[in-house]
């Protein structure tokens, strides 16, 4: 069976490679313009220079996303850009403007061509009309269920790629085109600057009656009327294979890279064990504990099974779940002595339990029994931001292995 493209988000560097090291077969980036998410660190023009080739050495792709709705004034700027961008190797740019497709047919020929989310394809013959401008891939709208994506790859041609959100945070406007930010404190959210206001507190006001707040209650707990569950299908990886989806993609560039590893190695370990014998597949269901042990809203299955309903969003507050921090990355392992070197990302103390995960392996748990700073000092606690420490660890571990520990209470 021919394997399915896992698509992960790289908001910085740091996180291209984390994702490619564990399990990613391409990456999505954005650079200092044009990328709808400027709260990304995003990548300057030696940033893309060595993620490229980080990921081409290793035979893995990257795609930039340039899917902003421009205005008059970015239309140069936009063609300066592109000019700069496509000697560089990119494997396709994401685009979600008819008049952005025709500069970079015009100036960079050879780059190919996605097709965004935000260009709202919800119907075969939008998926057709793409293609037939050249587009190599489309990627579909949030607001389709398995029904339509199949019927779309059956009447499409069948070199044309979908591509298909299958992890994160859900949008309550159509694609993610939205105007609430731009109106109510001048933040477009097509132009990558979304303050997410559909996830604050409303009350309802009466027209005839100014000045009195009505709470919307759908419990005596909070008013978070747009606040939508997080996206999770991998517990529905046949399904998703199966329906034609080509490249299945996680949500998430201003997430961090313990977010980014966790999710790309439980879906990465979920797809190969589909793939290598699909007639006796059978969901791993510590995989979905994996993903609860990441910054995240409740999960739901988006409207690949029919349109959300009242049990899709969260009422109580717009605040994540966060039973678990990052404490630290491993820089490099000594086999003989079996000590690790590990830079510090929250505190923690000996006699800690913590996990350790790593590509390709399950986690393992251990105590932390010992510690020593840099200058070989033993130490009780690792209290400072981004400290070097050595300590022992129970099995060997990789560099970029991560160590992470269950929040008290």
């Amino acid at each position: 069976m021919k394997k399915t493209e896992l698509l992960a988000p790289g908001g910085s560097l740091e996180k291209l490679k984390i994702a490619i090291l564990y399990g990613a077969d391409a990456v999505y980036v954005g650079g200092e313009s044009f990328s709808l998410r400027v709260a990304a660190e995003n990548f300057s023009i030696s940033d893309m220079k060595e993620g490229l080739k980080f990921a081409h050495d290793r035979g893995k792709k990257v795609y930039l996303t340039a899917n902003i709705l421009p205005h008059n004034k970015d239309i140069h700027e936009f063609e300066k850009y592109i000019k700069q961008i496509a000697p560089l190797g990119f494997d396709a740019i994401l685009l979600a403007d008819p008049g952005m497709v025709e500069v970079v047919k015009e100036l960079a020929p050879d780059l190919p061509i996605h097709i965004s989310t935000q260009a709202n394809n919800i119907n075969y013959k939008s998926a057709e009309f793409w293609y037939k401008q050249g587009a190599k891939r489309v990627v579909l709208a949030r607001e389709m269920g398995f029904d339509e994506i199949r019927e779309i790859r059956e009447n499409t041609p069948a070199d044309l790629e979908l591509e298909a959100f299958v992890h994160g945070a859900m949008c309550i406007s159509y694609s993610g085109r939205c105007l609430l930010s731009n109106y109510m404190i001048s933040r477009d959210a097509n132009q990558g600057a979304c303050a997410h206001p559909c996830r604050w507190n409303y009350s309802l006001m009466e027209e005839t009656r100014p000045g009195e707040y009505m709470p919307v209650y759908e419990n005596e707990r909070g008013t978070f009327i747009f606040n939508s569950k997080d996206l999770c299908m991998i517990e529905h990886i046949p399904e998703i294979i199966e329906s034609g989806i080509t490249s299945l993609k996680i949500e998430g560039r201003v997430k961090t890279a313990y977010y980014v590893a966790t999710i790309v190695k439980a879906y990465r370990e979920e797809i190969d064990r589909y793939l290598s014998d699909p007639l006796n597949y059978i969901f791993d269901k510590r995989q979905l504990d994996e993903l609860c042990k990441i910054s995240h809203r409740p999960y739901y299955t988006g409207f690949y099974y029919g349109k959300p309903d009242q049990n899709s969003q969260v009422y109580t507050d717009s605040s994540y779940i966060r039973d678990y921090d990052l404490i630290g990355i491993v820089l490099d392992y000594d086999e003989n002595t079996q000590i690790a070197t590990i830079i510090q990302r929250n505190r923690f103390f000996v006699g800690d339990e913590v996990e350790i995960i790593q590509p390709g392996k399950p986690f393992f748990c251990q105590q932390v029994e010992y510690m020593e700073n840099d200058k070989g000092e033993s130490i009780d606690v690792a209290p400072h931001a981004a400290m070097i420490l050595k300590m022992p660890v129970s099995q060997p571990v990789v560099k970029d292995a991560m160590l992470r520990k269950k929040r008290k209470g």
